[in-house]
């Protein structure tokens, strides 16, 4: 198959009825193109950034004051303001109705299915409101919680978010240290949390990682998402979430309207290379920014029902809740995805009649090597859009889901991530999907890739940048005053544009493809190439499942390192390992033949499931990884060699 292939062409009326087409038609006086002239609106959003944003608030139908001012100039960009006269609330923009259709329906990996509807939200958050004043929580003070994606967390974010009061989850899964780096940095008043979760068949304690936290800071509250509260707690202010709300009836929510400038929620960095970042968002920058991503790109409409398998640590959490302002419905599933069956999430899908289906790259890879076929085993008819990110999508995962999924659905594989809390690059209804590559950069983001040199480049590799900007960029990182770590992580390597370490290629059509971390880009002989160009390949074949790359430094040059998960009874031998090499040096180039392949049982991963390669690159370099916490399967390092330790 042609490496570009389109895949997939919203027909004319799907795509003349999608919110995107709407935006541009209503403002084709303004950027002097048809209204499916994606490529004429989207210079229009980046030239004219006042212009655009007036009109962006009023199509999104923001609920607050906008103010006279959508965008104020600065020498740099961190110095841009946008909308610096509004004054908005984002629980007040996704609390806006309060009937009986559902607001979120969660599964569990246990089969069971909990429900609730507009009006139950609404009225949760506000006895959490009243709670959270009670403890002294106010505008700027900070919420913490360990939760699983459930009713409570959205509830708590949702009521954290009416205070003006900022709000920043872990998922459970993550260890005491790990727990308490991130949310004791912050200093949070009130901590919600679960005892427990469910995940793999075993039910896991979560209490080492709560008394890590508060005991790391002075609490006010504990509040513990139970029953009862484990004796391990004792001593400690805590309280059960049904005792804690007990004194309070639902009434109406004064929500807190603040400016731009006000946070919503702190973020963390993967840690892989530090003590994790703490990274401040706005909760006027997200609300725009996910409504635009959400509604423009996405094409979510009232009464659909929204899926992400995420959880409260990943940033596609706070995505996808976003999307309430749409009238639409959220769906989610806590537990592993394969526990009861492998096909559990299309079993859901069915049953929940979902239009969009969000997960990452590497579940899509699963279903693939389990040879899952939900296109003949389920209906999916309502499913109309397929969201993929995390890591990469190979083409062969696109050849997966349009032959084994449907073929008349909008695969979008998108692109941003915790930094920005949204996208830089994603789907677009009214362009074509192509095999292997991201639609196209979203609105109002001035995408592009450069060279080593900070110019320009198409149809060649090199780091993707974005040279204007954007409500979503964050306001400031948790305790850098003087805003030096900000300015190093984004401005450093390109004087006055943001480089956000991703290595990708801007295709001749429009699209790009992201072929990595630029961080963990190798460089054999000095040419730059990316891991996921050796992916494709290494994992194409039958006896892999899936492999890691990384360059081993070595005389002044650097080697290709491959590491393979390979399937049950197979073994690395002599002629599997000339097929790999075979295949890399066919499909890729010679450059990216490894120098040396090794099988390990497993490969480490973060919390959200990316593939750790700076982890085993210190390792191969006879150095400490700098934060094993960071890793959900640090243990799985011991099989990777120190080959500081061979002769050269």
């Amino acid at each position: 198959m042609q490496s570009n292939a389109v895949l997939w062409q919203a027909p004319p009326a799907r795509r003349t009825a999608s919110a995107l087409y709407r935006f541009a038609e209503r403002t084709a006086a303004l950027h002097g193109g048809a209204a499916d002239d994606y490529r004429a609106l989207h210079a229009w959003s980046v030239r004219e950034p006042s212009a655009f944003y007036h009109q962006l608030w009023d199509f999104l139908g923001i609920v607050g004051d906008k103010g006279d001012e959508a965008y104020r100039a600065g020498e740099k960009l961190t110095d841009v303001r946008f909308f610096p006269q509004a004054r908005v609330n984002y629980a007040e923009n996704l609390l806006r109705w309060r009937d009986e259709v559902p607001a979120l329906i969660v599964h569990g990996e246990d089969g069971s299915r909990r429900e609730l509807s507009r009006a139950g939200l609404y009225e949760l958050v506000s006895r959490i409101v009243q709670a959270l004043q009670a403890e002294g929580v106010g505008v700027g003070d900070r919420v913490a919680a360990v939760v699983t994606h459930d009713v409570e967390a959205l509830a708590g974010y949702l009521a954290c978010a009416a205070l003006g009061a900022v709000w920043s989850s872990c998922s459970p899964d993550f260890g005491p240290t790990a727990a308490s780096d991130r949310l004791c940095q912050i200093a949070p008043k009130v901590l919600l949390a679960v005892t427990s979760y469910r995940f793999g068949g075993k039910q896991l304690d979560v209490t080492p990682s709560l008394r890590a936290v508060a005991d790391g800071t002075p609490l006010t509250r504990l509040v513990v998402i139970a029953d009862e509260i484990p004796a391990v707690l004792a001593g400690l202010p805590c309280v059960t979430l049904t005792q804690w709300l007990a004194p309070y009836a639902a009434t109406t929510i004064a929500f807190c309207r603040l400016p731009f400038s006000a946070p919503l929620a702190i973020l963390f960095s993967s840690g892989t290379t530090g003590k994790p970042k703490g990274i401040v968002h706005s909760a006027l920058g997200l609300l725009l920014t996910h409504l635009k991503e959400l509604q423009l790109h996405c094409d979510i409409r009232p009464g659909e029902r929204v899926f992400y398998y995420t959880t409260c640590g990943w940033m596609m959490w706070n995505w996808q809740v976003s999307a309430l302002a749409l009238g639409a419905t959220l769906v989610s599933f806590d537990g592993n995805p394969f526990q009861s069956s492998q096909e559990r999430l299309f079993d859901v899908c069915d049953s929940e009649e979902f239009a969009v289906f969000g997960t990452s790259a590497r579940y899509i890879d699963a279903c693939a090597r389990f040879g899952l076929q939900p296109g003949k085993s389920h209906r999916l008819d309502q499913l109309r859009l397929i969201l993929s990110t995390g890591s990469p999508l190979l083409p062969a995962s696109f050849d997966h889901v349009y032959r084994d999924w449907k073929a008349d659905v909008q695969l979008a594989s998108i692109s941003g991530g915790t930094d920005i809390c949204g996208c830089f690059l994603g789907g677009n209804p009214l362009l074509p999907v192509r095999r292997g590559e991201l639609q196209g950069p979203m609105l109002g983001m001035d995408v592009a890739v450069f060279d080593d040199d900070g110019k320009p480049l198409l149809g060649a590799t090199g780091e993707l940048v974005c040279r204007n900007a954007h409500p979503a960029m964050p306001l400031y990182f948790w305790s850098d005053d003087s805003g030096a770590q900000y300015r190093a992580a984004y401005f450093a390597r390109f004087a006055g544009v943001w480089a956000h370490g991703d290595f990708a290629e801007q295709r001749p059509e429009g699209g790009f493809i992201i072929h990595g971390r630029s961080d963990t880009t190798l460089k054999p002989e000095g040419v730059r190439i990316g891991t996921a160009e050796i992916y494709r390949v290494v994992e194409a074949l039958e006896p892999v499942e899936e492999a890691l790359a990384v360059g081993h430094d070595r005389n002044g040059d650097q080697r290709v390192i491959l590491f393979v998960r390979l399937k049950a009874d197979v073994a690395l031998d002599l002629p599997l390992q000339r097929q790999i090499r075979d295949a890399i040096r066919r499909d890729a180039s010679p450059r990216h033949v490894p120098a040396r392949i090794f099988a390990v049982p497993a490969l480490p991963r973060t919390r959200s499931g990316k593939l750790s390669e700076a982890a085993v690159r210190e390792v191969i370099h006879g150095r400490p990884v700098k934060n094993l916490q960071a890793l959900a399967n640090p243990e799985c390092l011991a099989a990777f060699p120190d080959l500081s330790l061979q002769p050269a």
